[in-house]
């Protein structure tokens, strides 16, 4: 439980809001075979979970030893569109823990704003967020860089210190601490518990837990 009422509370979407990561790695590591890099789900997930599409292609060219095309995931997106639009669910309890707490919230994303929109639109989630939601595509470095969340409290006027971050990834909880911000590490995904554990982080499998975490009573009233 976090001693003072945070001023911004900053969710990450994949894996944290909706359920994502089981959909993305299975078809990320589909387009990773096309090009022969054959890797594992938990490879994958070490490698790329958290983090943006751009680093995405940057390994994937350093292991080709060549530049791709800007254009090189074009045959690729509708894998992305039809799995989410089949299966895409928000992560359960989520819409309950995001009942239940009085303050600010926003998201912070590694995703482009056209992905944002797809994914929290389809679960629900969009309304919840439209005007405070942000993406990696709009700082000069992503995550692990704390550069998204800081950004994300500047526009929004929150102190750095008294933002907490809902993440499920290594690099997210990575930036929230770089950023001088409280973490929240979700092992309730893919990402296992002891990848998110680390200074000034609390990890936690089931998203009912978080308002109690972040200091909401059974009531749903925040501390004094």
């Amino acid at each position: 439980m976090l001693a003072d009422s945070p001023e911004l509370v900053i969710f990450d979407c994949d894996g944290v809001l909706v359920d994502s990561e089981v959909l993305t790695v299975g078809i990320d590591r589909r387009v990773l075979a096309e090009f022969g890099w054959h890797l594992t789900e938990e490879q994958i997930v070490h490698r790329f979970v958290g983090r943006s599409s751009s680093h995405f292609r940057a390994e994937l060219e350093s292991y080709l030893g060549r530049s791709l095309p800007d254009d090189w995931e074009d045959p690729y997106q509708s894998w992305y569109v039809d799995a989410f639009e089949q299966d895409l669910v928000a992560v359960s309890g989520v819409e309950d823990a995001l009942d239940r707490i009085p303050w600010p919230t926003c998201v912070a994303s590694s995703g482009s704003h056209e992905k944002l929109r797809r994914t929290l639109g389809k679960t629900d989630l969009y309304s919840r967020f439209e005007g405070r939601i942000f993406s990696a595509t709009e700082v000069v470095s992503g995550k692990p860089a704390p550069d998204l969340f800081l950004h994300a409290a500047s526009l929004l006027g929150a102190s750095p210190e008294r933002c907490v971050v809902i993440e499920d990834s290594r690099f997210g909880v990575m930036a929230a601490r770089a950023a001088g911000m409280t973490a929240f590490g979700y092992a309730g995904g893919l990402t296992p518990a002891e990848w998110l554990h680390g200074e000034n982080t609390t990890v936690f499998d089931d998203m009912v837990e978080l308002p109690g975490l972040l200091g909401v009573s059974p009531l749903g009233v925040p501390p004094l």
